[in-house]
């Protein structure tokens, strides 16, 4: 009797029982941690009117290059230990900078820069959700799983609507407590709540041989440079848009914190719907979009239209064009890597994001001092952009390679 040739089974589209329970605790510890790591960038034009600083760009500017560099090694620890444990231990120890800034370290620039520096813990645990969320969600689903997490981003808009608000009505300590608070409380329920999904194994690899290996990766530098200006143009604009829009708009600190706010906002609801895209699409087309929307905003705001109605609109555009590309990244990387490195996969492109976060505002604020306009520094933000869409093309066409190649291996 001749056996049946093998045809390949499509692959599953079933969501886990407990996956989205898994997906929601991860995206509100995102959330809160996030909220902690942006506690600074609304305080940097107070600090700056306080004599603390000439300058509040190296303050607000500090946690996002600690946050990022950290996601190298809490990528790795993700795979080998996994998000139960890992989230609601740095969870707990950020609490320690955060209380350390609110109670001490925001009333001299030295520890202001100190506390800023392990703030930037925070800001890791994106490296913990990526890899938690990929265990739980089948491929097909993972890039809408990313973009859903990603969401969690939006802790930086509860930080720019409260916390400038709360100094000014209960007092300096009063935004640091309360997120202190949070984070305790979040860390109580994720111990008690989070799993790990049913199919995670912990990676036996040594972390450091692990990171070597990903940095072999053609993809994990494509997807670093691609998030670099994603994520990282959104972060950049989080910590830096209060201070620009002072500095090119007259604008007062409390209104531009809210103006910062609606451009997080509109960059977290793009982020799920940039993954979801990448689901039904395909992650390059995705990025191809996005990426033309930031070029074609950049072209305007270079110009330093009138905030409105021409500026306020290129904002939105850019805010929605960043995180449409920042879900579609990842649902990139989702697509594209082995499921026991996505932990460490995830923790350099991370990094990659949070450093293209971390140049900007440094940049801006040397060109603002030495011309009296950010023309110059959204101007490269432009070139940088136009150099995305390249990498993007040769992503496609690799993609396309591929498919091609498997469609012509015998069966």
């Amino acid at each position: 009797m001749t056996a049946s040739p093998s045809v390949p089974t499509a692959p599953s589209t079933t969501v886990p029982p407990g996956a989205w329970r898994a997906l929601a605790l991860v995206t509100l510890g995102f959330g809160v941690n996030f909220w902690a790591w942006a506690l600074l960038s609304p305080l940097g034009p107070v600090y700056v009117e306080r004599g603390l600083a000439a300058d509040a760009s190296l303050i607000v500017a500090l946690p996002v290059l600690v946050g990022s560099l950290g996601r190298i090694a809490m990528g790795g620890l993700t795979d080998r230990y996994g998000g139960h444990l890992m989230f609601p231990v740095v969870s707990l120890i950020t609490v320690i900078p955060v209380l350390f800034v609110g109670l001490i370290g925001q009333y001299t620039y030295s520890t202001l820069l100190l506390g800023g520096f392990f703030l930037g813990i925070a800001g890791t645990t994106f490296a913990i959700g990526v890899p938690y969320v990929n265990s739980w969600f089948p491929p097909a689903k993972r890039g809408m799983a990313t973009g859903l997490y990603g969401v969690g981003m939006g802790g930086t808009a509860i930080s720019a609507f409260t916390t400038v608000p709360l100094v000014n009505s209960v007092g300096d300590a009063a935004p640091f407590v309360l997120t202190a608070i949070a984070l305790v409380l979040y860390a109580v329920i994720a111990w008690l709540f989070m799993r790990n999904a049913p199919t995670w194994e912990p990676s036996r690899k040594n972390i450091v041989a692990q990171s070597l290996s990903v940095m072999k990766l053609k993809v994990t530098w494509q997807a670093c440079y691609l998030y670099a200006l994603s994520f990282g143009g959104y972060v950049a604009f989080s910590v830096f848009l209060p201070t620009m829009l002072q500095n090119w708009y007259g604008l007062e600190a409390t209104d531009a914190s809210f103006r910062m706010a609606g451009f997080v906002i509109v960059a977290v609801i793009m982020r799920p719907l940039g993954g979801t895209l990448s689901d039904r699409l395909g992650a390059s087309n995705t990025l191809l979009v996005s990426y033309i929307a930031v070029a074609l905003a950049a072209l305007t705001l270079a110009f330093q239209p009138d905030l409105m109605p021409v500026g306020t609109v290129a904002f939105i555009v850019m805010a929605a064009g960043l995180g449409l590309g920042s879900g579609a990244v990842f649902a990139l990387v989702a697509q594209t890597s082995d499921p026991s490195v996505v932990g460490s996969v995830t923790g350099f492109v991370g990094a990659a994001g949070g450093l293209g976060g971390f140049v900007p505002p440094l940049v801006m604020a040397a060109i603002h001092a030495d011309s009296g306009s950010y023309s110059l520094g959204i101007v490269l933000l432009l070139v940088a952009t136009l150099g995305a869409i390249v990498v993007t093309l040769f992503v496609a066409r690799g993609a396309r390679a591929t498919a091609e190649e498997k469609l012509t291996v015998p069966r």
